[in-house]
């Protein structure tokens, strides 16, 4: 890794976004002994250089870390990662100009399945390392991490990114808690996700029901739904089990909401043309209908206009 060389292999990473996901990073990171660089509005980066990040975790104890706070990369690093909503992508990049990140990995944790591509046409192609995270955080106000489920669990990935460079940072990332693991298929890894969040997601926002109520009352569209999710998904080149979909839906609590059914109540965009619409128009190339998808992202949008 291009800052690397010290014995304790301290890693220099940036932090876009420091909200649930990357402020819960930035925190575990900066314990572990690495630098840590968090990029946002200055009046977030000032609450942060005075205060630092306090994280209140069952998992990984409650503590406060020290992290660096600035408006926009101005030097490089091992890894920038990217833990904005789809939303706000376009607009938090200005503070991370591709020739101040150098060498560095960038290690977007968004959903959906087409940030990578634009995001190597912005970067370094084979600096892109897309990443998969499962987790619950939340940032209750600027520096303020309540990181409430007993895992974080983090999936690597980057096509053509050197195996040497995403295997530190992996390492880094699992010592400094989230079980973090290196996977071949790029393409599987996202699908994976989007096949589970895409029905999940747009059903509990379109009826504003948690996924409980979801399962009982809404059924034939949820089956109908991750199965159109399971087609598109191996036409793209990834997994396709609908059963064991459905099954992990059985396996959560019946109170749990989506991220996007939490971002309707709270009256903040939507990623729905980050999930819903990335679906339909991968669909489209390849020629599959998905009818049910199709509607109930055409309901979503005719409710949520500004989606």
């Amino acid at each position: 890794m291009a800052h690397s060389t010290n014995e304790r292999n301290e890693l220099t990473v940036a932090v876009l976004g420091p909200g649930g996901v990357g402020g819960l990073l930035a925190a575990l990171l900066s314990r572990a002994g690495h630098r840590v660089i968090c990029l946002s509005g200055e009046e977030t980066a000032k609450t942060l250089r005075a205060d630092g990040i306090r994280v209140r975790s069952a998992r990984f104890g409650n503590f406060t870390a020290r992290v660096e706070a600035v408006s926009e990369l101005r030097e490089p690093v091992d890894a920038c990662l990217v833990t904005v909503k789809h939303t706000a992508l376009d607009t938090a990049l200005r503070r991370v100009p591709a020739p101040a990140v150098g060498d560095g990995l960038i290690v977007p944790f968004l959903n959906g399945v087409e940030h990578p591509a634009a995001l190597r046409a912005r970067y370094r192609p084979d600096r892109v390392a897309p990443a998969v995270i499962r987790v619950e955080s939340t940032r209750l106000a600027p520096g303020v991490i309540d990181h409430t489920s007993p895992f974080a669990e983090i999936d690597l990935a980057g096509t053509d990114v050197p195996r040497a460079r995403l295997d530190a940072l992996a390492e880094a990332l699992t010592a400094a808690g989230p079980a973090t693991g290196v996977q071949d298929d790029e393409t599987a890894t996202l699908w994976a996700k989007m096949s589970f969040l895409a029905p999940f997601a747009l059903l509990t926002t379109r009826y504003g029901l948690p996924l409980g109520e979801v399962r009982t009352r809404h059924r034939d569209e949820l089956t109908a739904l991750v199965e159109e999710t399971a087609a598109i998904s191996r036409a793209c080149g990834g997994p396709s089990d609908p059963a064991r979909a459905l099954a992990r839906y059985e396996a959560f609590p019946p109170a749990m909401k989506s991220s996007m059914q939490r971002d309707a109540e709270a009256g903040r965009p939507l990623e729905l043309d980050a999930i819903g619409g990335a679906l339909l128009r991968a669909a489209e190339r390849h020629g599959i209908a998905a009818p049910v998808t199709d509607r109930v992202v055409g309901d979503l949008r005719l409710v949520h206009p500004f989606a």
